[in-house]
């Protein structure tokens, strides 16, 4: 075996572990949303002050502490798939999350899925599928000069500025005025802050990686940039997920956050990572039509949430229309006979 078959094995192991690290995370994100939404729901109907009007409350509530463990579970997950995998490939399968969500809100929360939300987690899973197919298989940084010199790109520097640009407008603007009354000013948030998170991880997974083969990386300052950094868009993403879970129901909240944070992430890895570039025609368009069959998947979750349909009920709806249709028209036939009839008899008199 040459070497450039080894190199070749080497990184389809990375990317397995990757995918399964991800999944993992996905579960636990998912089964966390819920956990702390319920948490959320009891303090709303208590004394305390909610989180969408800056309460705090939820830190004295333990059930919202176990539902953040298991998302700080499922994020370990989420940081390890990363120093394995490419962003692109990993931030995708966040879908898996939607279908766990989906599922246990139904169950836990009371909120309604229907057949067509039935046939969307479907939908997710095979746009997943196809995005995995197609993701890219290999790395474009190897250690920390490469990524430093990304970092440093006119490119980036411009996603990045444009991100901080966003995050301070709501903050300041936004946020306040219009954040209780449209999902998509928290989503927004969340999204770009979490968008920044992801390089964060990714540079900081790569320093973990690279002290644990050998090269100790936590003597460079870069590493510890990388730390804080991590940190405060970590507490930005979290305070503004849990107003968005406070204010709005959970199935609007998830698939909504979802599609922005992925392509977000997808956006910001092109253009720092490059993972694209050296993917074939074919490969680009699985993982087009495979984040639009998931993105459609998640909107029909969140579009017909609310609409009382089963197989029984559709099969009733769909025959109800042909029934009515033919009602009246028996109904205007006879009005017609009896009117004529009525003619009729008049002129005979």
């Amino acid at each position: 075996m040459d070497k450039e078959e080894q190199i070749r094995l080497y990184n389809l192991t990375d990317y397995y572990v990757g995918l399964g690290l991800a999944l993992f995370s996905s579960g636990f994100i998912g089964a966390s949303f819920i956990i702390k939404k319920k948490a959320l729901v009891q303090i709303s109907l208590g004394n305390g002050r909610r989180a969408a009007h800056g309460g705090y409350g939820y830190l004295k509530n333990w059930l919202w502490w176990f539902g953040l463990s298991l998302m700080a579970f499922g994020e370990i997950f989420n940081f390890a798939a990363y120093a394995f995998a490419p962003a692109s490939m990993v931030t995708p399968l966040g879908a898996i999350s939607v279908i766990v969500a989906a599922i246990l809100s139904s169950k836990y929360l009371n909120e309604q899925l229907n057949l067509l939300a039935k046939i969307g987690c479907f939908m997710c899973i095979i746009g997943s599928t196809v995005i995995v197919i197609h993701s890219p298989k290999e790395e474009e940084v190897d250690n920390l000069e490469d990524l430093l010199q990304k970092l440093t790109e006119p490119s980036f520097i411009v996603y990045t500025s444009i991100m901080l640009l966003i995050i301070a407008s709501i903050f300041f603007y936004f946020g306040p005025l219009y954040g209780s009354s449209n999902v998509i000013v928290y989503v927004i948030m969340c999204s770009t802050s979490g968008s920044l998170t992801v390089m964060w991880c990714k540079g900081l997974g790569l320093a973990i990686r690279e002290t644990i083969s050998g090269q100790s990386e936590f003597t460079n300052w870069l590493t510890y940039m990388f730390i804080v950094l991590l940190i405060t868009f970590v507490s930005i993403q979290m305070n503004y997920l849990n107003k968005a879970l406070d204010t709005f129901n959970t199935i609007v909240v998830t698939p909504v956050y979802y599609v922005t944070f992925t392509t977000l992430v997808i956006t910001a890895s092109a253009i720092l990572f490059k993972e694209w570039e050296h993917l074939q025609i074919n490969d680009i368009i699985g993982i087009i039509c495979g984040f639009l069959i998931t993105v459609t998947a998640i909107f029909m979750l969140n579009t017909f949430r609310d609409v009382d349909m089963s197989r029984s009920n559709f099969a009733w709806r769909t025959r109800q229309p042909i029934l009515r249709k033919t009602t009246i028209e028996e109904i205007a036939q006879t009005s017609s006979l009896i009117k004529n009839n009525a003619q009729y008899g008049s002129r005979d008199v």
